[in-house]
């Protein structure tokens, strides 16, 4: 094992994929009344032997410089010697350089509060009343990207109404809001998705990413007739409202009629810069059912409207869109491409019906990864590969899951590994199928199957155990299990959600509700380490965080969550010291497009293109090219 290494993830050489071009992101949490911990970023293109030294202003004087020895093991530094009664201001630079760069400086203000996040306030959109019921706005998942080409991050949040449905339930929902926000809080733009786009997990997903390469993030997005973009300009025709009324149909408050469009829109102002028919459409409305979920079908609009999406490499360089339609039994994935200011088809896989092998073989929700070693992206979702051309690659038929974990789980073997738990029903138990399983996403040969006929509805896989091998996994029978399906512990963790990278080792620790807790796995059990008091989660009994990602700071994991009064989120950042030096893992293409996803349907944690965890060898240079700031 090292004590520290220049990360780069391990992708082929045959292509360079864009990435952002992100500034230092230097940060400090004032964790006592005397100590600072400061952190900031290591960038895909700084050289392997790059060292930092720490300075330290005080009411306009000199900088001071703080290390002794110049920075090369880490990209952090703990102050304790400032005088924090007195306004101060740090800075970081690269050794041998005078010059600090953008993003390398951080400010506190005198007698700061200690607390363990950034506060970054929000304006809720107002309560509103539809046939008769009063509802308000939680604010809910989000993204982030650099909207502006300041090489910083920018907060994309969705606004859920208290009346969001699911896609079998009928009734009206309020509109649809998404807000974008500087990190001080500066609202941006505001978006409303108008009537004509239920409000609810499975039906907004939204995309935030430089699609055109110009340095400067867009959003794609499904919209309708009346959805207003960030100038106030209305999309299609305002004035049509295609909800149905009649309250003893069972398409009550649903929209199963009207056009659908997908929209571009530009990511500094929130103006749509192009509006395309969605493909594919929702017809015929009884078209959607399989083998997946249930096996049900139904002709109200619940098998039709259930989404995913995400973004890809697929042709090795550039990063396209694609929007999945259907999960449990017909199937549909439209990919898109942003260029030269056109929104255009790139291909679309249908698995058209039921007969079809590729059918009720999605999830609620999609990963990326290039599973082949060509350089070009595929799209898992879920009990089946599609290839970046758009063909089917293999499917396992193991059928619907709600839980999707994609990466190289194993530090000894180059393939993608991919663990997932499948949703089992009694119209579906001949053939058996397992409820839990672990294949190989280059050929869909699984590594192990358990839990035969058993509805599994939360797993998870990750290194949280360094005396075994690799990834460990647990969810539904069998305890924590090895990657061979083997029993380590018939205890489990605590939880099975999100994970993140918090404490100071490669192991990754558990993240639920708004608690991170470590799994101690010399006493087979679960142990606090943070509690973010006074913050709370998302999505009900999911429990999940409004974002994880490295957001700045080092190789760390962020964790935002809201406030129960929606009035605040709060970044949330580690300061517990480490031995490892890693690059941003959001330069590492397959842990940026996961980020970009994590808003979408069943929330799940992101995971870089490379092993990260115990074990783990030195990563070869990450073959990427970084979008120039325009």
């Amino acid at each position: 094992m090292f004590l520290a290494c220049f990360l780069a993830s391990i992708f082929s050489s045959l292509a360079q994929k864009q990435v952002e071009n992100l500034d230092r992101g230097l940060i400090g949490i004032k964790n006592s009344s005397n100590h600072l911990f400061l952190s900031w970023r290591l960038l895909v293109n700084d050289h392997s032997d790059v060292s930092f030294n720490i300075y330290r202003q005080s009411l306009g004087k000199t900088l001071v410089k703080l290390n002794k020895k110049p920075i090369s093991k880490t990209t952090f530094f703990i102050d304790s010697t400032a005088n924090f009664s007195l306004a101060n201001n740090w800075v970081v630079k690269v050794s041998g350089k005078q010059i600090a760069e953008s993003g390398a400086t951080f400010k506190i203000a005198a007698n700061a509060d200690i607390k363990p996040y950034f506060s970054i306030p929000i304006k809720a959109p107002a309560d509103g009343e539809i046939e008769g019921a009063k509802f308000s706005y939680s604010a809910n998942d989000a993204s982030v990207a650099d909207l502006d080409g300041d090489g910083s991050y920018e907060i994309i949040l969705k606004w859920e109404p208290s009346n969001a449905k699911n896609p079998p339930q009928t009734g009206f929902t309020g509109n649809q809001i998404i807000d974008a926000y500087t990190l001080t809080g500066k609202l941006l733009w505001r978006i409303d998705l108008g009537k004509n786009i239920r409000s609810g997990a499975a039906y907004t997903q939204i995309l935030v990413y430089d699609f055109n390469g110009d340095g400067k993030a867009e959003m794609i997005t499904k919209t309708a007739d009346g959805t207003i973009d960030g100038k106030g300009k209305a999309i299609g025709d305002a004035n049509k409202d295609w909800r149905t009324y009649d309250k003893k149909s069972g398409t009550y408050g649903k929209i199963v009629e009207g056009p659908e469009y997908l929209t571009v829109f530009d990511g500094k102002t929130g103006a749509a810069l192009s509006t395309v028919e969605f493909i594919p459409n929702r017809y015929p409305l009884d078209g959607w059912g399989g083998t997946g979920g249930n096996g049900g079908n139904d002709n109200t609009g619940g098998r039709p409207d259930r989404f995913t999406a995400g973004v890809a490499y697929l042709d090795g360089k550039t990063p396209s869109a694609f929007f999945v339609r259907g999960w449990y039994g017909r199937t549909v994935i439209a990919a898109w491409d942003w260029k030269n200011g056109r929104l255009s088809s790139k291909w679309v896989f249908d698995s058209k019906d039921r007969k079809n092998p590729y059918s009720g073989m999605a999830n609620h929700s999609v990963s990326v990864a290039d599973v082949d070693n060509d350089g070009k992206d595929e799209i898992c979702v879920g009990a089946m590969i599609v290839d970046d051309d758009g063909k089917g690659l293999f499917t396992t038929g193991f059928g619907h899951g709600d839980a999707l974990h994609v990466t190289k789980m194993n530090p000894e073997h180059e393939d993608v590994q991919v663990f997932g738990v499948h949703e089992i029903e009694d119209s579906l138990k001949t053939p058996p199928r397992p409820g839990v399983a672990l294949y190989n996403a280059k050929t869909g040969r699984p590594y192990f199957t358990l839990a035969r006929n058993i509805d599994v509805g939360r797993g998870v896989a990750a290194d949280i155990d360094p005396t075994h091998l690799g990834f460990e996994n647990w969810g539904g029978p069998g305890g924590l299990r090895d990657l061979n399906g083997k029993t380590i512990s018939e205890e489990t963790p605590s939880s099975a959600n999100f994970v993140v990278w918090w404490d100071g080792d490669l192991t990754r620790e558990l993240l639920d509700k708004n608690r991170i807790d470590k799994w101690d796995w010399k006493n087979k059990k679960t142990v606090n380490l943070f509690t973010a008091i006074g913050a709370t989660s998302n999505n009900g009994t999911k429990a999940t965080p409004t974002l994880s990602a490295d957001l700045f700071g080092d190789w760390r994991e962020e964790v935002i969550f809201r406030t129960p009064d929606h009035k605040e989120l709060r970044i949330y950042s580690t300061t517990i010291p480490t031995d490892y030096r890693f690059t941003t893992l959001m330069q590492d293409p397959q842990y940026r497009t996961a980020v970009a996803g994590e808003n979408v349907g069943y929330n799940q944690p992101p995971h870089p293109g490379f092993y990260l965890g115990e074990g783990m060898r030195k990563p070869v240079k990450v073959n990427v090219v970084i979008v120039p700031l325009k």
